[in-house]
Formats: C-alpha cells, sequence, structure tokens
C-alpha cells in the first residue's frame, strides 16, 4: 500500500507584529491561560470603557425627539432588558472558555466559513459606530477650536491608532486613568441641572416629540420604530467579550469577584448604556427648551454645552468642560471600537486570504472605512441606517443565543465549543440558516411586506424568527454539522505544544493533530494554511456540504445539470448579480427614504447600472469558472503524479530494506569468512614460528656442513613461502574487507628492476629459454610505492611466465611516462583459452591449459595480483592466443621522489653490542616460541627471563626492572595488552615494550592505537628486524665479527674454476647487493658442477656474513684468472 500523502512543512515566518502577542492579543485565536494576568476588577473596567460612547446620548435624543419621550423611553427600557438577557449565555462562555466574538460564533451553530457573516456584521458594527462617534468628536473640535468638519475627522480616527496598537495592555492603562475624570464630568452637569432646574425632569416625560400624539402617550407603531434603532445595540456585546476573555481563568479563588465583572462588564454594560440612553433623551429635550436647534440637540456637544452651563456660568468654562468631556468620551469609546474592528477583520479576511499581516494592519484598515463613512455623511442617516443594521445583527445574535442556552442544555449540539478549523464544518446550517431565515423575514417586514405593525416591530421579528429557527433546524440535522472530527484528547495534560509550522509553542487548546503535515499544528497556522485543502475533514468542506445537500434535495438529472461547468458559471453569476442587485436596492431603499421626490429618476439610474455591471459581472464570472476548473484539473493531476511517485518511493524503501538484509548477510557471511580466515592464520603461524626460527639459527651456524645446511636453507625458504601463502590468503581477506593498508617506500626503480631481472634471468637461463628486458632510456631514480606490494605482483605475473614458458622467451618490457608506470610480460607460453581469460584472475582458479603444467601452484597468485594492482591505483589485462602465448600488462601509480633519502648499508653477522648488558623478560604461553626467542638472544649478551603468562609476567616485573618486554598478545586470562597496561600503570615507564603476535587480526586493528606499547611483531619472527627492533628500542650498537669463519682451502690461483659466464652473472648480482638471487645462483652452481663445491661453500660463507667486498675481490681476482 502507497503511504499516505502528505504536504512538506515549510516553516511560516511570521512578521514582527503577528509574533509580538502584545500587539496581536491572540488574535485569531483561544486566549492562552498565561496571558489572563489581569484581576478581574481592571479586566472589567476596561471593557467598561465602553459605556462612554455618547451615541447613546445621540441614539437617545433622535428617538426622544423623533418619536416621544414615552415612547423612547419604553423601547430603551424593553430592549435594554433584552439586550442583557441575550449578552449574558454570550459572556459567559466566552470568558469560561477564553474566545472572542467569531471565535464563539464559529463553535456555536455558524461553522468556520458561516461566520465570516458574522464576523462582517460585527465588523461593520464597529466601523459604523466609529465613524458615528468621530463625528461627534469631530462637532466638538469645531465647536471648541474651530476645525473644519473633514480635518476634525481625520484627527479623531488618526488619534486612536497609536492608543489601540498595543492591544488591551495600553487600553486597560488608558481606561483606568480616565475613568475617574469621565465618572466626575458625566455626573457633574446632571447634579447642577437637578438642583437649579429639577422642573425639567418632569416636562421631559411629557414631551411628545415630532410624531407623537399630543398627550405623549405610548403607541406601538412608534415604540416599534424606536426599538429598532435601539436593537443595534445588540453588538456591543462583541465589543465586551473581546475583553472580557481575559478574565482570570481560576473561578474558584475569586469567584465573587470573578461573576461581578463578568455581570457589570458583560451584559450590565446595558443597565449603564441605558441610563446612557435615557440622559441623552432627556438632554435633547433640555437642549431644545433653551433654544437649541431640533437638527442639533441630538447632538451631544450641543446637548452637553447647555448641561454645563448649569455648571459653569462662563460660556468659555462651559464650553471648555464640554470639549473635554466629549473628546475624552470619544476616544475612550473609540479605542474599543477600533480594537474590537481589528479582530473582527483579521477573522474575517485571514478566512478568505490566508493571509494575516497582523492585527494593526486591519486595525488601520478600519479606521480608514470608519474615516470614510464620516465622509459621505453617515451621521445624517443615522437613525434609518442603524434601524437596517439592528435587523440583520439581532438575526446573528438570536441565533447564537438560542444556540447556548436552548440547544446546548437540550443537548441539540456537542457540550464543548470547538472553535479551530480543524474540527469544524465549513458550513453549520445551524446558525447560518436561522440567521438567513431571520434576516429575510425582518428586511422584508422592515420594508412593510407584511404591514406597518410588523414594519415597526421588525427588529423582534428577526429575534424570536432567529430564536425558533435554531432549535429546529439543529434538531432536523441531529447536530452532526457541529464536529467534523474528534480534537486530540491525549494533549490536555501538556503544558504547551510546539507548533510543526510556526515552531512557536502554544497552549493544547490552541492546537490541533495535523495529517496534512504530520504533526501539530496551531490555530492560527491552521487559519492561513492554504495548501492542504482541508485533508483532515474533506467531508466537511463548504463545496462538499453544498453539493451533499444538493444531491439529497434534487432529483439526479437536476443535480448532474447543476453541478456541471454551466451550471457553475449560473450559480457563480447568479451570486455575483444578487448581492450588487443587494446593494443597489439597499442605496435605493436608503436614498429614496430622505429624497422622495427623486424615487422615479433614482430608479431608472440605478437599473442602468445594474445592467451594465451585469454584463461585467457574465464575463467574469466565465473567467472565473474557467480558472477554477484548470486550477482543480491542475491539483488533480499532481495530486495523482503524487501518489504515484509516494507508490514508486514506497516500492524503492521495499527495495532498499531488502537490499539492506542482503548487504547485511554478505556481511555477517563475509565477517565470518574473515574471522576464520585470521584464525586459522594464528594457528598456522604460531607453529611456524618456531620452523622458521630454528632454520634460520641452523642456517646460520658455521659448524653445519654444507649439505645440511643446504638442507636446511630449503626448509627456511619453504617457512618463507607458506608464510607468504598465508600472508597471500589475508591479503585477499584484507582486501576485500576494504583493511589493507599500503606503505609508501622510496623505491629506486633501476635498481627494483635490475634485481628481479637479475633474479628470473638466472632462472630462464636454466630452463633454456631468453629473458628479454627492455627498460626506458628515462626512469626515475626514485618513486613512491608499496615496494613489498609492488614486487609481489611483478614475481607472481614473471614466475607465471617462467613456469608456464617451455621454449621461446620471456619479456620483461617497462614504459614510464610520469606518473603512470606500465610493466608488460610477454611470453611464448601455451596461451589461454578466452574462456579462462577473467576466471583466472578468480582465487584458486587455473586456466584450462594450465592444469597439465607441473607446479602449477595454488591458483592465489594473480587473484592477489589484480587485486593489489587495484589497490594501488593501477589494473591488470591480460591478451592470450592460444598457441602463440600471452601478454600481461600492468598500469600502476608511481611518482617521482624530488628529495630521496639515502639508504643505509647493509650490516653484516651480530654477535653481540655495545654497552652494560640489557635485560629482556619473554612472556608467551607457548614453551617453544619462549626456547626460540632465548636461544636467538642469548648468544647476544642479554639477560634472558621468561613467564609462561601474564600474572607470571607481572610477578617477575615486580623484583626486576626489564629494559624490554617481548610479550605475546593472545594468551590465556590475561592478553597482552592487558600486561602492558598493568605493567605501565605499575610504574615500568622507561622500559620498552614489543608486542608480538601470531594473529593478523591486531596487524592493522584498533588496538594498536593504545598508548602502551613501543612495537609491534607478527609471527613467524623474521630474525634480522627482530634485531633491528630491538636496536632501536634500546638505543644499542651491534658488534659485528668478520674474520670468526676461519677461511675455506680454496683459492682462486689454485682453486677449482666454474664457467666464467657464471663468475660473470655472481659479479653482475654482487654489483646489485641482491644476496637472495646470489644464493639461488650458487645452489645452481654447486648442483651442475659438483666439482666446484669448494668454491659454491667459500662464496656462500662470504654472503652468510654479507662480507661483498670480499666477495667482489675474490670474484674479480677469479674473473682476471680467466683471461
Amino acid at each position: 500500500m502507497a503511504g499516505r500523502q502528505r504536504i512538506d512543512r515549510v516553516r511560516r515566518q511570521y512578521n514582527q507584529w503577528v509574533a509580538n502577542q502584545t500587539l496581536e492579543d491572540y488574535a485569531l485565536r483561544f486566549t492562552a491561560k498565561s496571558a489572563r494576568r489581569w484581576s478581574a476588577a481592571r479586566v472589567a473596567n476596561t471593557a467598561l470603557g465602553a459605556i462612554s460612547f455618547l451615541a447613546l446620548e445621540a441614539i437617545g435624543g433622535t428617538i426622544t425627539l423623533n418619536y416621544g419621550a414615552a415612547n423612547a423611553t419604553s423601547a430603551i427600557l424593553v430592549v435594554s432588558v433584552i439586550i442583557f438577557l441575550c449578552g449574558l449565555p454570550i459572556a459567559y462562555h466566552a470568558a469560561k472558555c477564553g474566545i472572542d466574538i467569531d471565535l464563539l460564533t464559529r463553535g456555536a451553530g455558524f461553522g468556520y466559513i458561516g461566520s465570516t457573516i458574522t464576523s462582517l456584521i460585527y465588523a461593520s458594527f464597529t466601523f459604523i459606530f466609529f465613524a458615528i462617534e468621530a463625528v461627534i468628536m469631530a462637532a466638538a473640535l469645531e465647536m471648541c477650536f474651530g476645525i473644519p468638519r473633514p480635518i476634525g475627522y481625520l484627527i479623531s480616527a488618526v488619534v486612536i491608532i497609536p492608543l489601540v496598537t498595543y492591544g488591551i495592555t495600553l487600553i486597560s492603562r488608558f481606561q483606568l486613568w480616565t475613568q475617574p475624570i469621565w465618572i466626575v464630568l458625566h455626573i457633574l452637569p446632571f447634579v447642577a441641572i437637578a438642583y437649579a432646574n429639577p422642573q425639567s425632569f418632569t416636562e421631559w416625560r411629557k414631551f411628545a416629540g415630532e410624531h407623537g400624539g399630543a398627550g405623549g402617550h405610548l403607541d406601538l407603531l412608534l415604540f416599534g420604530t424606536a426599538a429598532s434603532v435601539v436593537f443595534s445595540l445588540v453588538a456591543q456585546i462583541g465589543e465586551q467579550v473581546d475583553f472580557l476573555r481575559f478574565l482570570p481563568r481560576d473561578r474558584r479563588t475569586s469567584r465573587t469577584s470573578w461573576w461581578i465583572a463578568l455581570l457589570s462588564a458583560g451584559p450590565g454594560w446595558i443597565i449603564f448604556g441605558a441610563l446612557k440612553l435615557l440622559l441623552g433623551s432627556f438632554l435633547a429635550y433640555f437642549a431644545l427648551s433653551h433654544g437649541v436647534s431640533s437638527e442639533q440637540a441630538a447632538e451631544p456637544a450641543h446637548m452637553y454645552l447647555e448641561a454645563f452651563r448649569y455648571v459653569l456660568s462662563q460660556p468659555d468654562m462651559a464650553l471648555a468642560l464640554t470639549g473635554t468631556f466629549v473628546i475624552l468620551s470619544q476616544i475612550k469609546i473609540n479605542v474599543t471600537n477600533a480594537y474590537a474592528g481589528s479582530i473582527a477583520w483579521s477573522n474575517f479576511f485571514s478566512r478568505l486570504t490566508h493571509s494575516h499581516p497582523g492585527r494593526v494592519v486591519w486595525l488601520v484598515f478600519n479606521v480608514l472605512v470608519a474615516l470614510l463613512l464620516m465622509e459621505i455623511g453617515v451621521y445624517k442617516a443615522l437613525e434609518q441606517t442603524l434601524a437596517l443594521y439592528s435587523n440583520v445583527a439581532i438575526a446573528w445574535v438570536g441565533a447564537l443565543v438560542a444556540d447556548l442556552v436552548v440547544n446546548k442544555p437540550l443537548g441539540l449540539r456537542p457540550q464543548h465549543i470547538e472553535f479551530k478549523r480543524a474540527h469544524l464544518c465549513d458550513i453549520n446550517p445551524v446558525g447560518v440558516g436561522a440567521m438567513m431565515i431571520a434576516t429575510i423575514v425582518s428586511i422584508s417586514a422592515f420594508y412593510g411586506l407584511f404591514g406597518p405593525t410588523a414594519k415597526a416591530l421588525s427588529a423582534f421579528v428577526a429575534l424570536a424568527v432567529a430564536f425558533v429557527a435554531a432549535p429546529l433546524i439543529a434538531w432536523a440535522t441531529d447536530g452532526k454539522y457541529y464536529i467534523a472530527r474528534k480534537p486530540k484528547r491525549s494533549w490536555q495534560n501538556l503544558e504547551s505544544i510546539q507548533c510543526c509550522i510556526c515552531e512557536h509553542s502554544f497552549e493544547p487548546e490552541d492546537m490541533a493533530s495535523c495529517p496534512a503535515y504530520a504533526g501539530p499544528i496551531c490555530s492560527l497556522c491552521c487559519s492561513l494554511d492554504a495548501r492542504c485543502h482541508d485533508l483532515c475533514k474533506p467531508h466537511a468542506r463548504a463545496g462538499a456540504q453544498v453539493s451533499d445537500m444538493l444531491g439529497k434535495l434534487l432529483p439526479e438529472a437536476i443535480y448532474t445539470r447543476i453541478n456541471s461547468q454551466f451550471g457553475h458559471y449560473l450559480g457563480v453569476f447568479a451570486v455575483s448579480a444578487g448581492l450588487v442587485g443587494l446593494t443597489l436596492g439597499l442605496i435605493y431603499l436608503q436614498t429614496s427614504a430622505t429624497i422622495p421626490a427623486g424615487d422615479f429618476a433614482l430608479a431608472d439610474v440605478l437599473w442602468k447600472v445594474f445592467f451594465a455591471l451585469t454584463i461585467i459581472i457574465g464575463v467574469v464570472a466565465w473567467l472565473f469558472v474557467l480558472a477554477q476548473q484548470s486550477r482543480r484539473a491542475a491539483e488533480a493531476e499532481t495530486r495523482r503524479q503524487t501518489a504515484l511517485l509516494i507508490q514508486e518511493i514506497d516500492a524503492h524503501k521495499r527495495t532498499d530494506a531488502e537490499l539492506q538484509r542482503a548487504k547485511e548477510v554478505a556481511e555477517s557471511a563475509n565477517l565470518a569468512k574473515s574471522r576464520y580466515v585470521v584464525g586459522l592464520s594464528h594457528e598456522l603461524r604460531s607453529p611456524l614460528n618456531a620452523i622458521s626460527g630454528y632454520a634460520q639459527l641452523l642456517e646460520q651456524d658455521v659448524s653445519l656442513a654444507t649439505k645440511p645446511r643446504d638442507q636446511v636453507r630449503v626448509v627456511r625458504r619453504s617457512a618463507d613461502h607458506l608464510s607468504g601463502l598465508i600472508d597471500g590468503i589475508l591479503d585477499i581477506s584484507k582486501i576485500e574487507a576494504g583493511r589493507l593498508y599500503l606503505s609508501r617506500d622510496e623505491v629506486r626503480l633501476s635498481e627494483f628492476l635490475d634485481q628481479l631481472v637479475g633474479m628470473f634471468r638466472v632462472q630462464a637461463a636454466g630452463k633454456g629459454i631468453d629473458f628479454i628486458f627492455k627498460r626506458p632510456s628515462v626512469l626515475p631514480l626514485v618513486v613512491y610505492a608499496d615496494e613489498k606490494r609492488l614486487r609481489q605482483v611483478l614475481i607472481n605475473l614473471l614466475s607465471n611466465a617462467l613456469k608456464f614458458t617451455q621454449a621461446g622467451s620471456v619479456q620483461f618490457v617497462v614504459h614510464y611516462r610520469s606518473p603512470v608506470a606500465e610493466f608488460e610480460i610477454i611470453d611464448t607460453g601455451p596461451g589461454i583459452q578466452p574462456d579462462d581469460l577473467e576466471r583466472i584472475f578468480a582465487p584458486f582458479e587455473r586456466g584450462a591449459l594450465g592444469v597439465s603444467q607441473p607446479q602449477t601452484g595454488t591458483g592465489l597468485g594473480l587473484t592477489i595480483s589484480r587485486l593489489l594492482a587495484g589497490v594501488m591505483g593501477g589494473d591488470i589485462r591480460v591478451t592470450s592466443e592460444v598457441g602463440s602465448g600471452s601478454t600481461f600488462q600492468v598500469k600502476i601509480l608511481l611518482s617521482e621522489v624530488t628529495n630521496p633519502t639515502r639508504i643505509a648499508p647493509v650490516e653484516a653477522p651480530i654477535f653481540g653490542y655495545h654497552g652494560p648488558r640489557k635485560t629482556i623478560l619473554i612472556t608467551d604461553d607457548d614453551p617453544t616460541h619462549r626456547d626460540l626467542l632465548r636461544e636467538v638472544l642469548t648468544p647476544l649478551g642479554f639477560i634472558l627471563l621468561s613467564a609462561p603468562d601474564g600474572p607470571g609476567c607481572l610477578a617477575l616485573a615486580q623484583h626486576c626492572r626489564p629494559d624490554l618486554f617481548l610479550l605475546d598478545i593472545s594468551m590465556a586470562g590475561m592478553d597482552g595488552w592487558t600486561v602492558a597496561e598493568t605493567l605501565r600503570a605499575s610504574g615500568h615507564h622507561q622500559a620498552r615494550i614489543l608486542m608480538v603476535s601470531a594473529s593478523a587480526l591486531e596487524a592493522h586493528g584498533a588496538p594498536l592505537a593504545q598508548p602502551f606499547h613501543d612495537g609491534y611483531l607478527m609471527k613467524p619472527i623474521d630474525i634480522p628486524k627482530l634485531l633491528e627492533t630491538i636496536r632501536q628500542l634500546l638505543k644499542l650498537e651491534w658488534q659485528h665479527e668478520a674474520d670468526s669463519v676461519p677461511a675455506p682451502h680454496w683459492r682462486p690461483e689454485t682453486g677449482s674454476r666454474p664457467p666464467v659466464k657464471h663468475v660473470e652473472e655472481l659479479i653482475g648480482l654482487g654489483q646489485l647487493g641482491y644476496v637472495r638471487a646470489i644464493q639461488v645462483k650458487l645452489d645452481e652452481i654447486g648442483n651442475d658442477y659438483p666439482e666446484h663445491a669448494d668454491f659454491v661453500s667459500q662464496m656462500r660463507a662470504l654472503i652468510d656474513r654479507f662480507d661483498l667486498d670480499q666477495y667482489m675481490a675474490t670474484l674479480k681476482a677469479l674473473h682476471s684468472y680467466d683471461h
């Protein structure tokens, strides 16, 4: 099965406004418990700053002047009770859950996208009242300072922005500092009026208004009309909630204060608001009775100017107090309007655009919209604007309250109020449907469709319809549109969780599990994401919900046509044209109410505008549908290709897993093989050490006769060959395991080649074939190479050529083009069949023609040679023709040495050393190896001590101070490394420790990196190498005794003389210093010419003690006698 498709995480970098919660105040998200740090009293005081707005006085004055004091007072009292009752559940749940009015609306019946409508309604409330309050403030500026109205509008708007930028932090301080002054200024004029003119209150209650009856009695139609205007204040609870969400989380510690704060600053704002409405009603009458015109009597600046004249008799002082009070009141209310508007617009645009530049940006936007309304004269149509708005606002609030107080207790909805996009359906028909039905019915009633009484009571109609429709729809839908998927409950006990997108940490209530990004995501990142396409809830998207509803309601044939491209076009066109028509209709209705004479002309103009816009809408709608179709097709293709790619990746992962398992099995088998080979090597080297060591001792014994010495030499060479065979097997294992290490030697290339040529020319002559050596005219004097490995490769190839060539010649041709050397070995042997050209390089394989040859070997030579050539940066190639011979080509990197070091001369045999005697302690669990080392070292004058194991060595070391420890590594109980470490720890810091082992695994392993030893030797021990290592470690100077061997009786002038050609070859080999080739040649002369045994014995004695000077002098003297 293919892996689930998810989206790569791209970290969202918010700008400094969004990232700073002091500026953001948790817009679009749950109010963190850690952010609720203010006391309940301070939060309530901040929220109550809203009661300062003088639009209340303006509304109360306007409806009083129009409908009389009795109708206005009744409307204010009745509507205030309704607003209080509606505001109580809204304030309680918002404060309890820590969410603003928009997030509450989402979870309380409207859905994630459905609540954008209510966000727009709420945002409209904030900028309408911001504009009204700013107009009042501009009037005060004009009255006090003579500032023109347009400039006053700008000042009134701009001065609010810096106060709201830092959110509740600065607003709470501002409201706290200004509240006492405002309260004093607000009460003072009424106290003065009550003292100086108390009868004015009695006269006010009898005021009939412009449209009221002469007796000033209550009229239902006038009451309803006045109530419609007052109902516009119902959305103010949203502004109160925006502050109440910061109430302390724990209600138990201050339950009484918490509830007092909630009631007073939540629904209780209308108590103070109703009082201000009544005061505005009184002041309008009061101003009118003091000669102020009816147009100015409803303006708060003129109202309070007349009132403050009772406080101070001086006109300038009264004007100053009026200006101070009005300006302070309007700033206090407009910081609340602007703050609430910034949050409302953030919620609205974040869902439409999937972008959030910051609450501060929408603060400025809200202020600019309000400024535009001021400039076009919103205050002039105050009553009509608020009456129309109230129908929409009360429909929203009615549906919201019904969900909280009816649906929730009755179990028609989940008990938890969810607000996150990841868990909500886009559209919940409970709230959206109830609000739409109530709005349509109430606006129809407002414009007289159901008669004059329903028109006057349209706001009550909206409330009643919404309150009834919401529970009915919830019951009909069984509450299944509240939650799209259940939230993750296992996070609730965590203190904070890091968002996988913005990488900030938030409390669990603000987090959701995102399958698209395979991690936790905060509510803001979730709201702004445009790439996931609601992968967590595809069934709950708006498009899927509408399609599902239409599929259930309509016949399949009609649904198929509607769901086509043309159907989509008709839908987009109808919605767009409907919105334009609705806007133009509202403009017509609003304008016709103020200019009745222009009805027909205005209608004609608006119809022309509508039809002109319809053409544009038709073209744009078609382009929009085509663009959406192309986008969906591209996304579908992308998802299909991504799914295929994921399947391919999964297949590769499975293949990789199988390959990894196969690799592990192969590595395990290879490791087992390597361990076996290493173990076998150890077991073979241990007895081989004794064979080789004693053979070397016997070979150096001058008392041994010639024939036995030759036999011992054969034993020693056989041991060397066996040791080389073991090395070859280990080399293959090391190369395959990647653990073969090359040395960087300085090789004198000409001498190196002459040694090879001298050795194989003798062998070729012995078989009666020609050996031809061709060297280039220019060769570097010294090159860098691993001399042992290079010699091994060339000897293998040359020995094979000589071995398989019975007649003809063997050519050794060298080419050099810096830094690549090419060696060609050309023979006239039987050749190699084409099928065998690669098989001969496999271990233990031989060519078909070579099997019949005598002494064919083990079949490892070519394998090792090719592997070594590859390790040294080269290669071996072979060409062959059956019956004609073969050609092997070796190419190897041999870089020239610019500053070669000098070569030490060949030393003569060692018979002792200068200086005081040295003590050597030998530790080996094999007595044969201990005896061998004793035989080698005792004649040289060393004091030898021996121990059979590690504890024995440590016991001896406590009673003496050896100069050198020879430690075998592989011993039972305590190994050599442990002994070395213990010796160093016990104080043997000056002694030298030489490790000896038959295990090839130790040769390049990690143990050699330990600091406890000074040298390392492999078994079988090469005695000259052992002595050289001891000399270096103990800084000895050897004693050489050149005349210790009695001179043979053979003399050049008297003894037998071998053939001249053999003498010349011996002289050539002596000039090269190639001792081993000289020994081979002497063996050949001894076998072919037994009568010259005395000559061979004399020459071998000189060579055995490395007396090359006497060797050359003897041969040259012999050569002179022959000429």
